[in-house]
């Protein structure tokens, strides 16, 4: 009946606002280790950690009593490294970091105490001008760094909560869905970066700098860097490196556009933003990958006679990165194919690109190799990039025992020229009677 249906249907709209109540709109509880120095030590260049396991239960809105009693933290974990993290943007409410219920993988996560501080950078020292530490930075800050399943996201978050308490609220978010980025060479590349400030923070609207910074094996340069307070652009030697202003202003959106993929361009790029006092920073690994180009020498192969050498060579070109796997196949008249080994290769010489390029050389020895009357040789290179082949035809003349085909095709030819020559026969021999009959009469 129609009551009956009503009254299910309130029982559901209140499980269900419960059930979302309670889960935080869907946001996961984050495992995490808590990392700091440990007490006692002095500075240097190697500070002892400590690690603890924590806890982070999330939700979009503000945690009341109720929703807090309804929570049930385990008791293998100290309450002191349980936290109720207010995520106003659902920054840590993503699908990457809530992976389904027994999920053997799990996002990675660490919570480090933060010391605000003023920016030392020219392009976000007018960020912290009037030289004042404000009263609402006296609280205990967090920095939150997550990684999410399968390289789908990579996140950094700065914390506040009132002194001695446990109920942090996310101020800034800075995060990429692009945590890892492979691209051909020559095409452009986008490196995701974004981030998102609360509204209710006095560092809202207070000004912002972004960085772009790159790195790879200890070294590192300036890519970009803008400072948004004065609306300028620092000075650096990078070319080809951009970033959207408008998408910048109206939605945090901070990525690196690459015009023009280029070797040198391999490596981690470290997307940071500043606000007064605060930054955070998150790391985005970029790969050029171009397979190789290949080519057999000589073009085409020459005839090859038994008990002669043939030299070939396959010349791998314009791949990155150097690692590179040669080898040789031949493949007979049947379609059969068999291994040649890698033969001699050489080192890797680089281009004025960056590109790399080797070669294998080869020798064809018919009687050693087992070539028969020739067939197609493959020259077969194994890269990150993918598999290549190049594939040339080799014919063997004068080899002294015909193959059983030869004998067969020798067996048919006797055979039509026998049966040739028994006709002609047949035919004079009919012809010479008939004459020798006329001859009677």
């Amino acid at each position: 009946t129609m009551p009956e249906i009503s009254t299910i249907y309130k029982i559901s709209v209140i499980a269900f606002t419960l059930f979302f109540g309670a889960s935080g709109s869907g946001c996961p509880v984050l495992e995490c280790w808590f990392v700091q120095e440990k007490p006692g030590h002095g500075g240097g260049f190697s500070v002892p950690m400590s690690q603890e396991k924590s806890l982070m239960f999330i939700k979009t809105e503000a945690y009341s009593e109720e929703s807090l009693s309804a929570l049930h933290p385990p008791a293998d974990i100290s309450p002191s490294r349980i936290y109720y993290v207010t995520d106003p943007a659902g920054t840590f409410c993503s699908a990457p970091l809530n992976p389904p219920k027994g999920s053997v993988n799990k996002p990675k996560c660490e919570i480090n105490p933060f010391m605000p501080h003023a920016s030392m950078v020219r392009w976000a020292s007018a960020l912290t001008d009037s030289a004042q530490s404000p009263v609402y930075l006296q609280a205990d800050w967090f920095s939150v760094a997550a990684q999410g399943l399968d390289e789908q996201l990579t996140l950094s978050n700065i914390m506040r909560a009132p002194s001695a308490s446990k109920e942090p609220q996310v101020i800034l978010s800075v995060s990429s869905k692009t945590p890892v980025v492979r691209s051909r060479l020559g095409e452009p590349v986008l490196l995701d970066c974004g981030f998102w400030v609360d509204a209710s923070s006095p560092v809202h609207g207070s000004g912002f700098s972004v960085e772009w910074r790159y790195q790879f094996r200890g070294e590192g340069r300036l890519v970009l860097a803008y400072d948004g307070k004065n609306d300028r652009f620092a000075e650096t030697s990078e070319t080809g490196a951009d970033i959207n202003i408008t998408g910048l202003y109206e939605k945090g959106n901070a990525s690196l556009i690459l015009e023009e993929s280029q070797v040198r361009h391999s490596g981690t790029y470290i997307c940071t933003v500043y606000l007064p006092h605060l930054l955070a920073q998150v790391a985005v690994d970029l790969e050029i990958v171009e397979p190789p180009s290949l080519s057999i020498y000589p073009s085409p192969l020459p005839l090859l006679v038994p008990g002669q050498v043939l030299v070939v060579q396959c010349e791998a070109s314009g791949f990155a990165p150097h690692t590179l796997d040669l080898s040789w196949e031949f493949s007979d008249a049947d379609g059969t194919s068999r291994s040649l080994g890698q033969g001699s290769v050489t080192g890797h010489r680089q281009a004025s690109d960056g590109t790399f390029s080797q070669s294998s050389r080869l020798e064809l020895d018919s009687g050693k190799l087992g070539l028969g009357r020739g067939g197609e040789v493959t020259c077969v290179a194994k890269h990150d990039g993918g598999t290549r082949r190049a594939a040339a035809t080799l014919s063997v003349i004068g080899v002294s025992a015909p193959s059983i085909e030869d004998s067969m095709a020798m067996v048919a030819v006797a055979l039509v020229l026998y049966g040739l020559i028994k006709f002609l026969s047949w035919t004079l021999s009919s012809s010479g009677e008939s004459d020798a009959k006329k001859s009677k009469y």
